[in-house]
C-alpha cells in the first residue's frame, strides 16, 4: 500500500494507548497532530526519537500540537518503555497492524539478507481538520523532531 499523499484525508483510527485509555485521531480535532511511526519499544533508533520528541513535548504544546507515537508493540509494553525512559508522548498500540497499514508504513523490509514485514519510520504532521500537511518517510532520527517542530511552527504561520 502506498503511504498517504499531502492533502489527503488522514485515516482514523481509535486505538488503545499507555495507560489503559484509548486513542483517535478524532480527539484531536480543532488541533494539529504529529503522528510517528516507529518499528519497536526501546530500541536505539525508536529510544532516540521517542526521547526527542518528549525533549521537545513543551515546544509542541505551545505550538498547540499534540505527539502521538505509534508502533505494533502492546500497550503493556509502551507502558515499560514510557517508565524506563520518562517519555512524554502518547504511544498508541496497534497490533493487529489495521492502522499502520491505513497509513501505508506497514512494509517489507530486508536486513541482513532476510525479508520480513515492518514498520517503515515515517511522521505525519496533520491539520486541524485532519488533513495530511507533512510527510517524513525513511526518517532518520538525528535533528527529526526538531524539523518536525519547524514545520509545525510554519504551518502555523
Amino acid at each position: 500500500m502506498a503511504v498517504l499523499g499531502i492533502g489527503a484525508t488522514a485515516p482514523d483510527f481509535n486505538l488503545p494507548r499507555d495507560g489503559g485509555g484509548r486513542v483517535s485521531l478524532s480527539d484531536f480535532r480543532g488541533k494539529p497532530l504529529v503522528l510517528f511511526f516507529y518499528p519497536k519499544d526501546d530500541t536505539t533508533g525508536c529510544t532516540a526519537e521517542s526521547l526527542a520528541f518528549t525533549a521537545l513535548a513543551d515546544e509542541f504544546d505551545a505550538a498547540g500540537a499534540a505527539v502521538v507515537g505509534m508502533s505494533p508493540d502492546s500497550v503493556k509494553c509502551h507502558e515499560r518503555f514510557i517508565k524506563k525512559h520518562s517519555l512524554s508522548v502518547a504511544l498508541a498500540s496497534d497490533e493487529e497492524k489495521t492502522t499502520l497499514q491505513a497509513y501505508g508504513v506497514w512494509k517489507e523490509k530486508s536486513m541482513y539478507g532476510r525479508n520480513f514485514m515492518g514498520v517503515e519510520r515515517t511522521t505525519f504532521l496533520i491539520r486541524t481538520d485532519g488533513t495530511v500537511a507533512m510527510i517524513w518517510q525513511k526518517v532518520r532520527v538525528p535533528g527529526h523532531a526538531e524539523d518536525v517542530l519547524k514545520a509545525l511552527r510554519n504551518l502555523a504561520a
